[in-house]
């Protein structure tokens, strides 16, 4: 069994957040996403946020099973549903994207693997074990992935 758990202490990103999502499928209204970050949440980029200039592909702008940077715009918690843009997120802020979702998944791959060392056999494990390490270091440096430094500084 595969232990998951979400890389950041919130449940749902906030507003402004620039998040790694997966494009799970393309329809009418928009592409609708997981957020890998948030435990796949799911997500949705409305079609009039894709691209600034008028869309004639989709499939150009955007393709199923490819990885993305995305900005949050809306976020309502009482019905899980969230808002994303793609077209409103610039080239730096993809980079800095890639980079903390690198760091992250690293994080994760290390707790999921102590999880798995431990014979963790439940999620809520793994969160515990999050709740313990990662996400301690994200509030007491007041920052998200600081979890990734930390661990760094501890091997180093």
């Amino acid at each position: 069994m595969v232990l998951s758990c979400r890389f950041y202490g919130n449940r749902y990103p906030e507003v402004e957040d620039v998040v790694m999502v997966n494009v799970r499928s393309i329809a009418e209204m928009g592409a609708y996403v997981h957020l890998l970050e948030y435990n796949n949440i799911e997500g949705m980029i409305l079609l009039s946020e894709l691209s600034r200039r008028r869309i004639r592909s989709i499939n150009k702008l955007i393709r199923v099973g490819r990885n993305e940077c995305v900005v949050v715009i809306r976020v309502d918690k009482d019905k899980g549903y969230i808002d994303l843009s793609k077209r409103r997120v610039s080239p730096e802020e993809v980079g800095k994207c890639e980079e903390k979702f690198a760091k992250a998944k690293a994080v994760n791959s290390i707790l999921r693997h102590v999880g798995e060392l431990m014979n963790y056999s439940s999620d809520e494990q793994l969160e515990e074990l999050y709740k313990k390490t990662a996400w301690y270091f994200d509030d007491k440096y007041k920052k998200p992935g600081a979890a990734f430094e930390a661990f760094k500084h501890a091997v180093s």
